[in-house]
Order: C-alpha cells, then structure tokens, then sequence
C-alpha cells in the first residue's frame, strides 16, 4: 500500500479530534442549552480524555432556524452561548491544556437575518445587493414555476419566491440563502471573516458544505429528476448534481491555504465534502488546497471485514498521489450514532469499539463525536420534541436524535448538564431516563466501561504515533477478519491491528499478547470474540 507522509509532522496530520455540537455538551449558565462557558468548564474532561483537539459547531449570531448553521454575523458569538470574551476565555484555557480549537464556518450560505440578505430582499431585481445571493426570474408566463428542478437537501423545492416575483436558491432552508461565489465581494468577505478568527488565535476551520459554493453555469436543471423531486433515471447519482464539487471550488480553497500558511503555528482547515469518490474526495487535498477533508465512507461502512478493507484500500489509492494523510470519522451530528448503525444494544455497542481501535489504529486523523466515548445509542425523540429543520419539512428522519444534550452526572435529567437540582432545567431535547446508565461520573468507576476503554485507547495511541510508519500494509487471516501492521521507526515498536468481523473466535495466539483490547472477555483466551478488536505492538 502506497506510504502516506511522515507521522513527525503538524499536528493535526495525526491529531484525535473530538467534535463539540456547542448545544448539546455542556450547559454553564442553567437554561438547558448548552454554551461556551460549560465547554471551558469541562476542558479537564477533554484533556483527560487524551485528545489533541476540539471542533465547535458554530456559535456564531443566528436566529437558530437550523441551530447555528443559518449566520446572521461571522465576526461574533450567539448571546444564547455567550460573548466573544467568554470564546477567548475558553480558547486561552484550551491553549493552556494544549488542546488545538477548531471552529466551524458556513460559506455555502448565510441566514435569510444576514444585513445582506435583508438589503437584498429590500432592493429591485438585478440591484448590486442581489448579486451576492441567487435570485433569479422563475419560468412560465408568470414567472410563478420556479427556476430549476433543484431539491432542497431538507425535502421540497429550493427555491422561494419573493414579493416582487423573483425566486432565491436555498439548498436547505428557506432561511438558509446561498450565497453567489462568482461575485468577488463573497470570496473578500470570507477571506476577512477567517483573518478575524486567525488573528483571534484559533487553530483551524471545519468548513460546512466545502462541496456546494459553486454552481454550474446557467443553473441548469438536474437530468433525469422530474419537477417535485421524483426521480424519473434509476441510475442517476445523488452526487451527480449541478450545485455539487464543481470546479471553481478549488481557486477558493488555493486562496484560502495561502492565508492560512500566513499565520505561525499549523493552521488548518478540513472540508465537509460529500462527493461520490476518493478521488473526489483526494481532489480538495492537493497540496496547495485544504489540509483534510473528512472521509465519509468509513462512515457509511457497514461492519463487514471486505467492506473494510475496500475503504482503506480506496481511501489511501485516492490520497497518497497528492501527499495527503487520511482523516477517518465512525459519526457526527449529521447521522444515526455508531451504536445504532451497527445494530443497537450489546452488538452494536462491540461492533462501534471495535471500529474505534481500528480507526484509532490507521495513520491519519480521527474524529470522534461527543458521546462516542460513553457508547451513546440513538435516542428516539418524540415528535412532538423535535426540532430539525430536515424533519419538520419532511427531508427523512431527522437528526434530533444523535444531538440530545450529554449525560454528565446523577440518576435524573438533566444528568448534570445543567447546573441545579434534578429536574429544575429542561434540556432543549429532552433526555432519557435511561441515560442514568450512560453518564460520565457511572464510567469513570466502571472498570471496563466505555468510557475507560476508549481514554487508554487514545492515551495509548498519543505514546505509539510518533513511531509508526504512515504506510500500512493488510495481513492475511481468515476472510471475515481484517487486520493491518504498521511498522516502527527509528527503532520504534511497530502495531497490528486484528479486526473480527465474523461470527466465530479468530486465533491470536501468534501475535503475542494484546496490548489494547475492543472486549476485556477476549483477554487470555487467545482467542478473539466476534465483533471485537486488539492492538498488538512488536
């Protein structure tokens, strides 16, 4: 397998990431939802926990339609999650326990609250004002059909007619605007809203959407789609779209690396990029373009040993001809928890740690969701309790359920999210009762908790990194098994990693003794159970 880079390299070539959805980790001022001040308030957590670095959801001023991912001001904090003196508070306690802070910023579009959308509704068809957003005349004799057939991701049209007659494109909420990136007062915009939080001192972006700034010339309509969505060809991809990883993409993100090299101390970014390939993917990672883009298709894998090692295989095929090292991500705010996907209860829950110690194992970086490391399963909110805007405008299941605020302490809710007695504070989703069994203050006294397994893990991988080659290479073992060595450097011990995909015990006995263990009841057996993982280190 082709070598990635050198591990002795910036930081965040091998960093573990945890990701912060700002509302639901850590509530510091009592009104269920959470906020800066509770992330500063657990930092010792974090650091505990052995990560490298942080990455909030934005924080910015926004109305909420689609909880901070609709921004009415780049260059400030949301008073619902605090000020900019408590960001700087926080990002100064994270420097202090050397943990790197990633913010995450949305250029695909602003909120419909944004002074430029607002000048842009108040001023006439083709005015300066409208040049920055997507309005455009709608079809038939009245104008009253709208452009194109172009979906919204969150379900129905994604365009809006205004008052005057003219539509704006959405491609998610109708109070998500996009923003027009052939006008060069964007690109000047973004360039000074990322000066303004480089000179903040923070230590990298998440960039939302990197896929969709660019739409294709004329906006034309997506063959083989019918008027309301309905798909009319069986082959047609959902990436192949018109408002997707077209290619005046990467002059914005060549523009953006030259900045970032401009200030000390590694600053990156990492795009949010779900495109059809690798080699889409490798494309937005060429050397003078991002630092990483999330790697999607660990994500969607399902737990099957040649699914697996199809992933690494094409992932590293895609990314090694540009230089680049491979980011892998189990979960996030965007999909079912890990538990969930791979089936629920006790199998899911092995099947997640077992694809925790591999990722963990693989060159590159992870990034690990909150609650990941506590072994969350989906919850199922009620409708009546849910707030995504993909499920109240009818989009698919929503994603309420893997962003139920987190369960810290105590046998009630809020579970000490919040600060106060047990059920004085209502969470902005409510939480189980039976989260009781998943809390972080239940874990940390459970020896072979969640929790414990997966902060050795991370303690034990930030010992081993700095010695393993980036190139791995697939063993041989049985077909429902995948394993892979790195091997040492410098002199260094070098790592296998044994993956059980099957439904029988694989021996182990020739790899010596497991170093890190997925399921404590594989331990001197020499025998690994299904659905679990082992480190050895040689």
């Amino acid at each position: 397998m082709p070598h990635a880079p050198e591990t002795r390299a910036p930081w965040w070539r091998h960093a573990v990431c945890y990701q912060i959805y700002v509302r639901s980790f850590a509530d510091g001022n009592g009104d269920g939802i959470g906020d800066i001040a509770g992330i500063t308030s657990r930092l010792d957590y974090l650091e505990r926990l052995n990560v490298d670095a942080v990455w909030l959801t934005p924080f910015f001023r926004s109305p909420q339609a689609d909880h901070g991912y609709d921004v009415a001001d780049y260059r400030d904090v949301d008073p619902l999650f605090g000020t900019l003196d408590d960001f700087d508070t926080m990002l100064a306690a994270a420097h202090d326990r050397d943990l790197k802070v990633i913010v995450d910023i949305v250029p695909n579009h602003t909120s419909a609250a944004h002074p430029w959308f607002v000048e842009a509704l108040a001023d006439e068809p083709g005015s300066r004002a409208r040049e920055r957003y997507l309005f455009r005349d709608g079809r038939g004799p009245d104008g009253a059909e709208p452009p194109n057939n172009w979906q919204s991701v969150f379900g129905g049209p994604a365009w809006t007619r205004v008052d005057d007659g003219q539509w704006y494109l959405h491609l998610f909420d109708s109070t998500q605007p996009d923003l027009n990136w052939e006008d060069p007062e964007v690109g000047e915009e973004f360039e000074s809203i990322l000066r303004f939080w480089l000179d903040r001192g923070v230590d990298g972006f998440r960039i939302d959407v990197a896929h969709g700034l660019f739409k294709a010339s004329g906006l034309p309509d997506v063959e083989g789609m019918g008027p309301g969505g309905e798909t009319l060809d069986a082959t047609m991809s959902q990436w192949d779209r018109p408002y997707w990883d077209q290619p005046g993409l990467h002059e914005v993100y060549r523009h953006w690396r030259k900045l970032l090299d401009s200030y000390p101390g590694d600053r990156m970014m990492i795009g949010e990029a779900w495109v059809g390939s690798s080699e889409s993917m490798a494309r937005f990672v060429r050397p003078d373009e991002m630092h990483q883009v999330f790697n999607f298709h660990w994500l969607s894998t399902p737990f099957s040993a040649p699914a697996l090692r199809q992933v690494i295989d094409e992932t590293y095929a895609a990314v090694a001809p540009v230089g680049a090292t491979p980011t892998w991500v189990l979960s996030n705010h965007d999909v079912v928890r890990t538990v969930t996907h791979y089936g629920g209860g006790d199998l899911g829950l092995a099947r997640a740690k077992a694809s925790m110690l591999a990722m963990l194992a693989l060159p590159g970086s992870a990034y690990v969701y909150q609650g990941e490391e506590l072994g969350l399963p989906q919850v199922d909110v009620a409708p009546e309790d849910r707030q995504d805007p993909t499920w109240l405008r009818g989009g698919g299941v929503g994603r309420d359920g893997c962003r139920v605020p987190l369960p810290w302490s105590g046998t009630e809710p809020p579970f000490g999210f919040s600060a106060g007695e047990p059920g004085a504070v209502r969470t902005w989703l409510p939480q189980p009762e039976w989260f009781r069994d998943y809390t972080v203050e239940r874990q940390l006294h459970e020896p072979f908790s969640t929790l414990g397994f997966i902060q050795y893990a991370v303690g034990r991988r930030r010992e081993l990194v700095g010695g393993l080659s980036g190139e791995v290479e697939l063993v041989e073992r049985a077909d429902d098994v995948v394993a892979f060595r790195r091997a040492g450097i410098d002199g260094a011990p070098g790592l296998v990693c044994v993956v059980n995909c099957g439904t029988e015990d694989h021996p182990i006995d020739d790899l010596g003794a497991p170093e890190v263990l997925s399921s404590a009841l594989a331990e001197g057996t020499g025998q690994l159970l299904p659905n679990s993982a082992a480190w050895f280190v040689s």
